[in-house]
């Protein structure tokens, strides 16, 4: 089966919006062993619109439309819609209902452009949307199918996996398995390098490496016949980069190491506390977005200046006047300090020069230090995690995240292979 995706708004063509939608779509069908043969960005324009639509459905078995569902003059794809497949707009009850539900619970009106939105294509099926105004739609005919999302991600999301997905899977025959291994803390070609020809080991497999800041997903998908078997090799793959990389490995498809790692404490009955110095924040906001994280999470500090890390976290001041507030004795002496603080477990710190600027020779912009104190004592690792201030603080984060799931686990306290990327 061959797809195309459509992409739709001015501020798609003019780069003021990154098109995310094409990305995870393109990913969501190539796991289904659909073939994306094309991406389509199209501006705001209904002639052109039509003739587009119309030369998608002509060339492919399912065509993907995002974007221009919206309440406003520019959002013409409805309109495009209904001229190309002849399907005049009638008022459909239930998206009207959905959307009176939606506004209400947020306390506002239904206006004449949100209840204009209830205008749908007639005939066609519609796709509810629990996360917004904009209802979606689909037709299915000589075996094709065209779906129409609104463009809004977290809309387009939530409609693509409560119906498009089940949907193909329905009219997909071959048997299909998947499954996404989460590493972190090493590169993508040290990893490559590590796995070596990893396919040749089984055939009627793909795989594919899909670096980020946080990590390498490695994602392995089978297509065969028989469900039973497109398991089998998957499972076969995965047991050998378990195997080969199982240091680095976390989880796996929708895993968060975050949720992993509070996994972790709850189920060997220990708490945490964080003290952030250049991560800001950012470790103790993604522990807290994971539920039921007070079980096991006491406290996050952020002791940004020296003064705090003295009054708040205990810090001895001859510590930094003489090593200096980014250094190994200054984040154990943080993750020490904020243990006692909390009477937790485990305490975990970061101090560094997140950059662009208070780099010297000896201590360069990207120098971080992450600091755990547990009942075996008190440690510190040192990492070079580039010269982008954002991403040296995301690295950060996941570092120390990564450090205490090592330390649950016995493993190595730093990644044997230590991530260094500009």
């Amino acid at each position: 089966m061959n797809a195309e995706i459509l992409s739709i708004g001015d501020e798609l063509l003019i780069g003021q919006v990154t098109n995310t939608n094409a990305t995870y779509l393109g990913e969501q069908l190539s796991l289904l062993g659909i073939t994306v043969r094309r991406i389509t960005t199209i501006g705001d324009h209904i002639d052109t619109l039509q003739k587009e639509f119309r030369r998608a459905w002509k060339e492919n078995d399912i065509v993907i439309s995002t974007g221009g569902l919206g309440p406003t003059h520019d959002d013409v794809t409805r309109a495009a819609f209904s001229n190309v497949f002849d399907m005049p707009l009638v008022e459909h009850a239930l998206v009207l209902d959905d959307i009176t539900r939606f506004l209400s619970e947020r306390r506002r009106p239904v206006t004449a452009a949100n209840r204009d939105q209830a205008m749908v294509p007639a005939g066609a099926e519609i796709i509810r949307n629990n996360n917004g105004t904009a209802p979606g739609y689909c037709i299915h005919r000589d075996m094709k199918h065209f779906f129409v999302v609104p463009g809004v991600p977290h809309e387009m999301t939530g409609m693509v996996e409560s119906f498009i997905l089940p949907r193909l899977l329905e009219n997909f025959r071959n048997a299909r398995a998947s499954t996404t291994v989460l590493t972190t803390g090493i590169p993508e070609s040290t990893l490559a390098e590590l796995l070596g020809d990893i396919q040749s080991r089984c055939d009627g497999c793909s795989m594919a490496y899909l670096p980020s800041t946080l990590g390498v997903r490695v994602r392995l998908t089978a297509i065969d016949p028989e469900q039973e078997r497109a398991a089998e090799r998957i499972a076969l793959m995965q047991a050998h980069i378990n195997e080969r990389a199982g240091e680095f490995v976390f989880g796996t498809d929708d895993d968060r190491l975050e949720a992993v790692v509070l996994k972790l404490l709850i189920d060997t009955g220990k708490s945490i506390a964080v003290a952030e110095s250049c991560t800001g924040g950012l470790i103790t906001d993604r522990i807290t977005n994971v539920p039921g994280s007070s079980r096991c999470f006491d406290r996050g500090v952020i002791a940004y200046s020296n003064r705090s890390k003295i009054e708040t976290l205990g810090v001895d001041p001859r510590i930094i006047e003489t090593h200096g507030a980014v250094s190994r004795q200054t984040a154990e002496a943080m993750a020490a300090g904020v243990r006692q603080l909390a009477g937790s477990s485990i305490g975990i710190s970061t101090t560094g020069i997140a950059g662009p600027d208070g780099g010297t020779a000896s201590k360069p912009v990207g120098l971080v230090w992450i600091g755990i104190a547990g009942e075996t004592g008190t440690h510190a690792c040192e990492y070079y995690f580039g010269t982008d201030r954002i991403r040296c603080k995301q690295r950060s984060a996941q570092a120390a995240l990564d450090t205490v799931r090592r330390t649950l686990l016995h493993l190595p306290l730093q990644p044997t292979t230590i991530r260094s990327q500009p």
